[in-house]
């Protein structure tokens, strides 16, 4: 049986079976093992894990524990409370008008961060005129319609990884600040944070930077210098945003003063800083890479949503949330009709009832004429069904972002 217990129940003779934390803060090179010393133990405390799972049938018990069915059932239900009427970002045009210049936006942030990082590795300057205008652009786009380049974002090449994460977090930080109603210059300088944070990367050797693995510790202290260079970096370019830095700076702190590399504590993060820990887990957690397969956005958020107790500000989740809505453009869901949907537009007024488009029966396992369905309208109306539960498309064999 898999159990969530808290850090100070565990001991020697246990075996872990999740650490419950994003892939890039523990030291770890497996995430499952039985703990052998208290020097595991203290490791796991060190990098600023508060609560884990372990496999009682491979381990020593603590009785009082809740399974992880227990705690995913009470999270999705403090989810659905949250998301239960609360609105969502408003858009000037539907997803399917956007979509196109989206993906032209996309393609170019794309190739001028890569461009960029090119030009770090050769030991040029960054010159901001180039990142600034497609920042623009981005910030148009999202402002018209959040949700299109939002999931255009998911589609990640892994050689690109690098580049493509540094394009999502630029993206979704433009996306975040303008749930939290912040000026429109704001937004622009968070997007171009976001573009730039982790630029610091291409100071990291390739053989640690692309390694097809997890890091050791030694490698894994390497990595965790790129946010210093990243500072270092940005504060050379003359116009750069204190902004922009910020974001670059403090995008592994954590709320809990457990981040990186300051060990900065709840305040002493710039808002902005810690709008960026949110994002930059977020898209971790969803992208694929050769040792670690992405999560879908729902579940991605659920674990955001669990660390918020310990690691991030949990107003800030609540926000980052409304963001991206609960199921994301995007996003494969199954109805209680049975049938299989993806999730195409946000509600503007309940979270938990976009409208998706219907194209599998499970009931007749075969396709159907995809059906467009309001699920915030009543039978009758276009709507008349209701989100079940979200589906991972690889179960499935199917590409969500064809049907949009």
């Amino acid at each position: 049986m898999i159990k969530c217990i808290d850090i100070t129940d565990l001991k020697p003779g246990m075996f872990i079976h999740d650490l419950n934390c994003d892939w890039m803060s523990h030291p770890f090179l497996r995430n499952r093992f039985v703990i052998s010393s208290e020097g595991e133990i203290d490791k796991i405390r060190h990098a600023g894990i508060h609560q884990l799972y372990i496999d009682t049938s491979k381990g020593l018990d603590v009785a009082h524990a809740p399974t992880v069915a227990e705690v995913k059932q009470q999270l999705e239900q403090e989810i659905r409370t949250f998301a239960e009427g609360r609105s969502q970002l408003p858009r000037r045009v539907d997803a399917a008008e956007e979509f196109g210049q989206a993906r032209r936006i996309h393609a170019e942030a794309h190739q001028i961060v890569r461009d960029i990082m090119q030009d770090v590795r050769l030991g040029r300057q960054v010159q901001l005129e180039r990142v600034e205008p497609t920042v623009e652009k981005m910030t148009t786009s999202i402002l018209r319609n959040n949700d299109a380049l939002l999931a255009l974002c998911r589609i990640k090449n892994k050689d690109d990884y690098t580049f493509l994460h540094s394009v999502s977090v630029g993206a979704l930080m433009v996306s975040f600040s303008r749930a939290m109603e912040l000026e429109r210059e704001t937004l622009h300088h968070a997007g171009v944070g976001g573009m730039l944070h982790d630029i610091g990367k291409m100071t990291v050797p390739d053989a640690i930077l692309n390694k097809p693995g997890k890091l050791n510790e030694s490698e894994f202290a390497v990595m965790k210098c790129h946010v210093v260079a990243s500072e270092k970096i940005l504060r050379q370019i003359p116009g750069i945003s204190a902004i922009a830095i910020a974001v670059a700076a403090q995008h592994h702190e954590r709320h809990d003063g457990s981040g990186y590399p300051r060990g900065l504590k709840g305040d002493e993060i710039a808002e902005l800083g810690q709008m960026a820990a949110i994002v930059d887990v977020y898209d971790a957690l969803t992208s694929d890479r050769c040792y670690h397969r992405g999560m879908t956005p729902t579940d991605a958020l659920r674990k955001i949503y669990e660390w918020s107790k310990f690691h991030f500000n949990p107003k800030l989740v609540q926000a980052f949330m409304r963001s991206t809505g609960i199921y994301p453009v995007g996003t494969l869901v199954r109805l209680e009709s049975g049938k299989l949907a993806v999730v195409v537009e946000q509600s503007e007024s309940n979270m938990l009832t976009p409208k998706v488009k219907a194209f599998f029966s499970t009931k007749s396992n075969s396709y159907v004429t995809p059906q467009l369905i309001d699920l915030a309208r009543g039978l009758g109306q276009g709507g008349g069904d209701r989100i079940v539960r979200h589906e991972a498309p690889e179960q499935w064999g199917v590409d969500p972002l064809r049907f949009l």
